[in-house]
């Protein structure tokens, strides 16, 4: 009988070590994957969250890449894990899930909720997926706060037990020294640009015979060189020079003297016909 009890007592003991290798996970070994987490990663394991992270079945944690974690570097060690803790939701998220949840605001109880120390609402979340633009948006519950991260993308999933997305900013509230902006709405989406068709291209005419122009050169009269052309033994002509008023003038003059030599010499051939007939 103490065999038997044995028996069972060591099954048992087996079961529950396959339960809990099964559900058991490691965010520290986790986030290794992914260095542009690093930062992140690391303050998780200072901190001691990852530990309380480890410890649990059903859990989300909200990432920062390394741009954003220099939001951290200015908090002592007590506010660093308060403010690690609020990454960190009770229950299991992912982009689907988030999307499908039946009111567009809902609040979510974190790790900083469940250690009794958080007051004015900060161990909660708001989650606001904006009815603007549609992006899925996250912020301090505590009075006041805005929506001052918004969800970037899924990091990686063990569906129902461990989820991992990355947010755009830390989340701090005021009350832990935080400064959140409130998330801008992003501009719409510009239209896609129609669909340009192009042309239909037709059949490629046969091609004709082409008219061909004729050659300029060969039907041209071909002009004879100067030197066969016939030269004429007479010069030139060249025209007639107007007479200016004073060769007028001259040459009336000229005419004149002319008619009175004439003149003359009709008179003495007059007188010596005369004197002539006169002896006979």
């Amino acid at each position: 009988m103490a065999f038997n009890s044995v028996c069972v007592f060591t099954a048992t003991l087996a079961m529950l070590c396959l339960a809990s290798c099964i559900s058991a996970h490691n965010i520290t070994r986790l986030l290794s994957n992914y260095p542009e987490f690093s930062i992140f990663n690391s303050l998780l394991s200072q901190s001691k969250v990852a530990d309380e992270i480890n410890r649990r079945q059903t859990i989300t944690v909200m990432a920062i890449d390394n741009s954003s974690a220099p939001a951290f570097s200015s908090l002592d060690t007590d506010t660093l894990k308060k403010a690690l803790s609020i990454h960190v939701v009770l229950d299991y998220f992912d982009d689907a899930k988030l999307t499908k949840l039946a009111k567009n605001t809902t609040l979510l109880t974190t790790l900083f909720q469940s250690s009794g120390v958080a007051n004015d609402r900060m161990g909660f979340l708001n989650y606001t997926k904006r009815y603007t633009d549609g992006r899925l948006l996250f912020g301090s519950a505590q009075p006041g706060a805005p929506l001052s991260s918004a969800f970037i993308k899924v990091v990686a999933v063990r569906p129902y037990n461990i989820s991992v997305i990355q947010v755009s900013t830390a989340i701090i509230p005021p009350g832990l020294g935080g400064n959140p902006q409130e998330v801008r709405i992003s501009p719409p989406a510009p239209p896609p640009a129609p669909a340009v068709s192009a042309p239909e291209v037709g059949p490629t005419p046969a091609e004709g015979p082409v008219a061909q122009s004729p050659d300029e050169s060969a039907d041209a009269p071909v002009l004879s060189p100067a030197a066969d052309a016939p030269i004429s033994d007479s010069p030139v002509d060249s025209p007639a020079k107007s007479p200016t008023r004073a060769e007028s003038d001259d040459a009336d003059v000229d005419n004149s003297s002319a008619r009175k030599v004439v003149f003359g010499a009709a008179s003495v051939f007059g007188a010596l016909v005369l004197g002539a007939g006169a002896l006979l």
